[in-house]
Order: C-alpha cells, then sequence, then structure tokens
C-alpha cells in the first residue's frame, strides 16, 4: 500500500514537459499535489447517469409533449473545444435523438472547410475565393467579429458559396443567415444548371480559330495537349472540325472561377430580429451564398438548416483549441446564440485550460462567467455540463487538473442549477486512459479520441439523457395516480 502511495505521489508532482492539444502547444512544468484529493479522483460510478437532472425539467416537458404530440421543434445547443468541432461526438447524439423524437433538420453549419480547418460532415461547402479567417482563440480584433460560429469568415470581393448537404436526410426548407449584427451582407439562390459545380480554381482555357487545312492532331500538338482533352472541353464527339469555328484550348494552367450571377436565380429573404432567411416548399440540398450588392466587406457568423418537420435540431459549436475565456471575450457570440432558440445548452469544455496550466479557481471563475453569459441572453434555457474527459501529459502522465475541473464541476451543480454529465469518470477517471487506449478509443496523441472513442462517448450521454428522461415521465405519471 505504501509503494502505491508513493507511486501516485511520483505522478501527481513529475515535471511535464511540451503537449499538443488542438493547434496550440503549451507547457506544463508542474503540477501541484495539494491542487486534488487522491483518493477522489479515479472514482468510477456506479450507472451512467445525468446528476442533478431536476435542473432541466423544463427540457424534458418540452420532449415529452414533442414525443407525444408529434408537434413542434425542440433545439439542442452543444457547445465546446475540438472534441465538439469535428461533429463525431454531437453528430452521434443528434442521430441518435433524432431516431427517436423526430429529425427537424441539420442544425447549425459553418464552412470550416473554407477557414481551413476540420468540420461536420454533413454540409459540404465550396467557394471559388481564398477567405480570411479567425479563431476566437487569437487576441480580439477590433476590425474582426467573432461571433456564433467561434470563427470569423470574412472576405471583401465578389465570390460564391455553395452548401450541399451531403446527407439527403438533411435536405432542408429553410436556411437561416447569421451576421453580426443581423446585416444583409448575403443573398441566396440556386443555380440555373443542376450540373454546376463551384470550384476555387479552374483549368484556364484559351481560344483558337481553325484554320483551313488544320486537324485536331495538328492543333493537339501545336497546344501541347491531347485530342482527347480538346474533344473533352469542346463536346465533341468525332474528330470532324470545320475552318472559321472556335475551339477552346486548355493551358494546363489554372485560374479563378469567375461568377457570373445571371446563372443564379435569386431568391428572396425575410428578416426576423436575429437572422434573415430564406424558405422553401420543396426541399433544398443545395444553397448558394452571393455578395449583397450594396454591402462592401462580408462576415459569415454561420447558417442554420431547418426541415418542415416535427423533432430535434440539435446545434453544434466548436473551436480547436477554445476554452471559456476565448469565449467570453468575444460578446457577439452571446447576443447571436438566441439565434438558436435553444432549449437546453450542453457545454463540454476544460481540455485546453488544463493544458494552459489554469488552476481549478480560474477555471471555474470563467467556467460561471460563460454560464452568466448565456444565461442572460437565454433565460429560459436549461444547462448541461458535461466535465472534461480523461487525457496525459506528454501522452504519459495523468491529467490531474482535468480531475480537479470535474469535481467543482459536480460539487457546484446545484448551486448554478444545472445538471451535470461525467464523462471524466465514466471513461475510467485519472487512470483510465491506458485502458481506452487499448480499447482503440484514443488518438496516438492521448489527448483526443478516435472516431470510435468520440462516438461512444455520443452513446453514453445520449443513453444517460434519454434515461433521465423517462425517469422523469415515470415519476411524473406516479405522481398523477
Amino acid at each position: 500500500m505504501l509503494n502505491k502511495i508513493y507511486s501516485i505521489f511520483f505522478l501527481l508532482t513529475c515535471t511535464i514537459a511540451q503537449a499538443q492539444v488542438d493547434t496550440t502547444a503549451v507547457v506544463v512544468d508542474s503540477i501541484s499535489v495539494d491542487s486534488i484529493a487522491v483518493d477522489s479522483v479515479a472514482t468510477v460510478p456506479i450507472t451512467n447517469i445525468i446528476t442533478n437532472p431536476s435542473a432541466i425539467t423544463t427540457f424534458f416537458e418540452k420532449l415529452q409533449a414533442l414525443e407525444e404530440n408529434k408537434e413542434g421543434k425542440i433545439n439542442i445547443v452543444h457547445i465546446g473545444d475540438s472534441h465538439i468541432q469535428a461533429d463525431i461526438l454531437s453528430g452521434k447524439i443528434r442521430k441518435t435523438l433524432q431516431e427517436r423524437f423526430g429529425n427537424a433538420g441539420c442544425g447549425f453549419s459553418f464552412p470550416h472547410k473554407l477557414a481551413h480547418t476540420n468540420g461536420s460532415p454533413y454540409v459540404k461547402y465550396r467557394s471559388n475565393i481564398t477567405w480570411h479567417k479567425r479563431r476566437n482563440v487569437y487576441p480580439v480584433v477590433d476590425t474582426v467579429e467573432v461571433g456564433l460560429s467561434g470563427i470569423a469568415l470574412t472576405a471583401k470581393q465578389d465570390f460564391a458559396i455553395a452548401a450541399t448537404v451531403l446527407d439527403t436526410s438533411y435536405n432542408f426548407n429553410t436556411i437561416k443567415i447569421i451576421t453580426p449584427r443581423n446585416v444583409p451582407l448575403f443573398d441566396v439562390a440556386t443555380h440555373t444548371d443542376d450540373t454546376f459545380e463551384l470550384k476555387s480554381n479552374i483549368p484556364k482555357k484559351t481560344t483558337y480559330k481553325i484554320k483551313s487545312g488544320d486537324a485536331l492532331s495538328i492543333i493537339a500538338r501545336k497546344f501541347k495537349t491531347t485530342v482527347s482533352a480538346l474533344k473533352k472541353l469542346n463536346g465533341l464527339r468525332s474528330n470532324a472540325i470545320q475552318a472559321g469555328k472556335t475551339l477552346q484550348i486548355p493551358t494546363g494552367e489554372m485560374e479563378k472561377q469567375v461568377i457570373n450571377r445571371s446563372e443564379f436565380t435569386e431568391l428572396p429573404l425575410v428578416a426576423d430580429s436575429l437572422s434573415y432567411y430564406y424558405h422553401s416548399k420543396k426541399a433544398l440540398s443545395t444553397i448558394y451564398l452571393l455578395p449583397n450588392t450594396e454591402a462592401k466587406s462580408y462576415n459569415l457568423n454561420g447558417l442554420i438548416l431547418e426541415k418542415d418537420a416535427p423533432g430535434i435540431l440539435y446545434h453544434s459549436i466548436g473551436v480547436n483549441g477554445a476554452k471559456a475565456v476565448d469565449y467570453n471575450k468575444y460578446p457577439l457570440f452571446f447576443e447571436q446564440l438566441p439565434a438558436l432558440n435553444p432549449d437546453l445548452i450542453i457545454i463540454s469544455l476544460g481540455t485546453n485550460e488544463s493544458f494552459e496550466k489554469e488552476d481549478v479557481e480560474a477555471y471555474m471563475k470563467e467556467l460561471n462567467l460563460f454560464i452568466d453569459n448565456i444565461r442572460t441572453k437565454n433565460p429560459n434555457a436549461c444547462l448541461l455540463i458535461t466535465t472534461p474527459p480523461p487525457s496525459l501529459f506528454k501522452r504519459r502522465y495523468p491529467n490531474t487538473f482535468v480531475a480537479a475541473y470535474a469535481n467543482s464541476i459536480l460539487a457546484q451543480q446545484t448551486a448554478k442549477n444545472y445538471a451535470s454529465w461525467d464523462v471524466f469518470s465514466e471513461l475510467g477517471g485519472l487512470y483510465g486512459v491506458p485502458n481506452n487506449a487499448a480499447a482503440g478509443l484514443m488518438s496516438p496523441d492521448k489527448v483526443h479520441y478516435s472516431v470510435k472513442g468520440y462516438e461512444m462517448q455520443g452513446t453514453l450521454f445520449t443513453e444517460a439523457l434519454l434515461s433521465a428522461f423517462d425517469n422523469f415521465k415515470n415519476t411524473s405519471k406516479n405522481a398523477m395516480e
């Protein structure tokens, strides 16, 4: 036993070198032995449960009404860091809840690809230009407004953005556009050609006027191309050509795709206080954003894609490297959050704070400020906080900071009136990472999780939430009898 105590003491006091989380390298050089109680961090709960579920009673009441009446929409907003940005964990929750309560749409969406980062696999975004981006993890710049997506996406030139739903079950009837102060910066449109493909770069072409005696083989040699390439580019079915006609010639170079607005059919937009939107009776799979000609610069904070169907809208918002303080420093995030009309807000933060050695008091101060900022703008929304999952420093040393964060989140849940899900303990607590890695649940950095690991977390969370919901219904039923 004494040796075991010495081993634990050694692990808690080892000097930790550099570790990589998300895209920000941070140094952890020491861990305080008395920052946590050793005998309280490795506890694994007997069952997978939501604690303090009474804090989300209003959400359960709405969910029960949806289940019984098959009418209306329930909005769930999941906010976090890189564990959420890829939308694997949240995507699993979305799919499972929608299977039971109905699919009301994909929800909040952002063109992460245009910001040169990873994002949700449900919607594919393309554009003909390179966009400027800025994540909320960077210092505030007055000229860049970071809002609901946690990433600013800006441009000052003509462009088009194509948004295509890859999963047909998320074809949408309504698209809502979120911009700073709800200024109409974008028009929406469809394209007159269903085969049109928007690209960032296209092959540069030149033209050649066919002369008497020319043949495709002669022209191909002259321009160092092939007969098949000439035929494909010009839509020729045979090698026959006519003098005086014009051929398009591939150059082997690339150029920006020029957008001709006359090829698009613009759609009427309606504005409310939080967004401007278009509704179609026919479900759409692709929509285009074009610049509003009255604007001079453009900032897209996100889209909301909804179906004309009752059910769950599960909105996922995550930023690689983000901490609570990063969200807190941008008021626009909280001002735009009501556009999602949240019934339940789930907060999953803490990993990045732990790799910056934030003590538990500093972490909880920013987390509670984040909670207060959310409630100021969304007083009727219920809150559920998940603890950060287990991880290792330098792929070797147990992350005692997230252990301390988890304890503090659970300790104040009643006083702060939120429900909790303790994923830290569910995944084995302070010493759970080796087992999780052996089971194929971790990524090599021992901080992030594999697809399998995130999907398992999504399954566990959904099971805990639905179990709490079923207990709520049973308790309500018994109280009425």
